[in-house]
């Protein structure tokens, strides 16, 4: 028999926001808004992503990185989707919160079959800012690299 767990105070509901961010968030990312989805990040939030030497720092860094992405896929005629689950949430000491989750991207091409593009893990630090949840850093291991 499994091990029997029991929420802390809060984590449901924190837990229920952060699924709710990530489906808002991931939705702004496929529709190509890069604005809007980097403003789920801090001022000065950092992305790691496996496929560069350095991380994206900052907003606009973040806008511009998404709106290269865009163009190219829509350039290739695809429409990516982020799917992330297996969401678990840490909230630590310091008041920030882990959150690792699984993503995978899906590929569809125009007129065509989706495929898995990528699974991968998703690390987030969260912090609240006046009063909103926002992403300090990011970072994102891809499975089938070292």
């Amino acid at each position: 028999m499994g091990q029997l767990f029991t929420a802390p105070a809060g984590l449901v509901e924190l837990r229920a926001g952060i699924e709710q961010f990530y489906a808002r968030h991931f939705h702004l990312l496929d529709e190509g808004k890069a604005a809007e989805w980097a403003g789920d990040f801090t001022e000065d939030g950092a992305f790691f992503p496996p496929n560069a030497p350095e991380p994206l720092r900052g907003r606009a860094a973040l806008v511009a990185g998404v709106e290269r992405a865009h163009a190219e896929y829509r350039g290739k005629g695809e429409q990516r989707r982020h799917w992330h689950g297996m969401v678990a949430v840490y909230p630590r000491e310091d008041g920030t919160v882990l959150v690792r989750c699984y993503a995978q991207i899906i590929v569809t091409p125009r007129g065509g079959q989706a495929r898995l593009h990528l699974s991968c893990v998703c690390e987030d630090v969260f912090v609240v800012e006046d009063g909103a949840l926002l992403i300090r850093e990011r970072r994102v291991s891809r499975d089938d690299l070292d």
